[in-house]
């Protein structure tokens, strides 16, 4: 078979199946066959004409007697009852005639077993029609669900609908949970995400969501904490509960809680990071827990990405040692953040001068009064190293004096050694 051949094969195959479509399935006695074909363009005129309420008497005949005519009467006479429904202003009518598009959608997947093709329409009409209705808004809710579960996903133009319907129900009847509401949002979050990197624009309904979830004043610290933390403490391989607790505890500042540390560790056990590091470490210095932010520290000096980030890294481990007493190691952090970014330079050398003024009591001897100021003499040149003339100031002030240099025969200018864990060798002077 040639392939002309073949595309008229698949030609005539489609009209065949548009013919079918087109197909009427009129009575077969003659007096009802005519009746039902009157009746069929007599609506249908109306149709056209938007003469809507008036095209409702031929179609309700037609519903009635001869149901299965034809598809078109069920997607011709949902646009009808909604256009009538506008048109009257008759209350109790137009509940009539919205009611009726939600039955002929119900008729027609009975009869045509297609639902899935237009169920989300008839999910956004039981949302215009009913979501003020507190007894029939569960309706379009379960329609809604429907589609998502025929489809696999949702239109992203009817996000903000569903969860509107879900925010009303909440509201009236109390009909989820905390966690299921954010089941549902984060669920919807994820359909408008991927539309996103399809490159549609879904601004609006991302905002409409957020400030839905913002109205239902679900979400707070205290919610994160004594309700969300719990179920991730009884079940803490459930990396779903901690993606929201993590994202839900950024976006609402709660960071100082239990659940937001356990859910920021297990994502930085599966995508371990400089940042995720750096607010771990954090945490456990808020806690005093100094082994545990070294640690992490630590860490995100081996993950960090740049020099700014390095340097970041040894500043916070050198006040860690100092924290723990160890004076020399928290210096050569120090002077490692400074040799990664000059900017620091004078934090580290302050630091380090303060380390050093801090120290007398430790270091000095008790032998020799220039030997033990030496330290000062060590921290007026750190102070210096940092342009700061105040505190040059101070540390010159316990320089030892003329009279000790004299005493103790040594002379100015001469070479000292610190001691101590300092180790420096300095200048001798005097504060007068």
């Amino acid at each position: 078979m040639n392939i002309k051949s073949t595309v008229l094969g698949l030609s005539a195959l489609l009209l065949a199946g548009m013919v079918q479509a087109q197909v009427f399935n009129f009575p077969s006695d003659p007096v009802q066959e005519a009746k039902a074909r009157e009746l069929n363009a007599a609506y249908t005129d109306y149709m056209q004409s938007e003469q809507y309420v008036e095209a409702t008497k031929p179609l309700h005949w037609l519903l009635v007697n001869v149901p299965e005519l034809n598809e078109s009467l069920y997607i011709n006479g949902t646009k009808i009852y909604d256009e009538a429904s506008k048109a009257t202003t008759d209350e109790v009518q137009k509940r009539v005639y919205q009611d009726s598009v939600i039955i002929l959608y119900e008729k027609r997947g009975v009869l045509y077993n297609n639902e899935k093709n237009w169920i989300e329409n008839k999910a956004y009409y039981g949302y215009t029609y009913y979501k003020d209705d507190q007894d029939k808004l569960k309706d379009p809710i379960a329609d809604f669900e429907k589609a998502m579960e025929l489809n696999g996903t949702l239109s992203p133009n009817l996000i903000a609908a569903y969860f509107n319907l879900v925010y009303r129900n909440y509201a009236y009847h109390e009909a989820y949970t905390g966690e299921e509401i954010l089941s549902i949002h984060d669920k919807l979050q994820a359909i408008l995400d991927k539309a996103a990197a399809e490159g549609d624009d879904v601004s609006s309904p991302k905002s409409n969501l957020e400030q839905l979830l913002i109205a239902m004043e679900l979400i707070d610290c205290d919610f994160i904490e004594n309700t969300m933390g719990p179920k991730l403490t009884a079940d803490p391989t459930n990396e779903a509960l901690a993606d929201q607790i993590f994202k839900y505890s950024v976006q609402y500042k709660c960071f100082s809680s239990n659940a937001f540390l356990q859910a920021l560790e297990m994502k930085h056990a599966k995508e371990p990071s400089f940042s995720t590091s750096q607010v771990i470490a954090m945490r456990y210095m808020q806690e005093d827990n100094t082994a545990k932010a070294e640690e992490m520290w630590t860490q995100a000096l081996s993950l960090a990405e740049n020099t700014s980030q390095k340097a970041e890294s040894q500043m916070e481990l050198s006040k860690i040692y100092a924290k723990q007493g160890k004076k020399s190691a928290a210096r050569a952090a120090a002077k490692e953040a400074a040799n990664l970014d000059s900017s620091i330079t004078s934090d580290v050398y302050n630091m380090i001068a303060g380390m050093y003024m801090n120290a007398y009591n430790e270091c000095r001897a008790g032998v020799s009064v220039i030997k033990d100021r030496a330290i000062f003499l060590a921290a007026y040149n750190a102070y210096q190293r940092a342009g700061n003339s105040s505190g040059m100031a101070q540390a010159r002030a316990q320089f030892p004096s003329k009279e000790e240099v004299f005493a103790e025969g040594m002379q100015v200018g001469q070479s000292l050694s610190t001691g101590c864990w300092i180790g420096e060798t300095v200048t001798l002077a005097t504060r007068d």
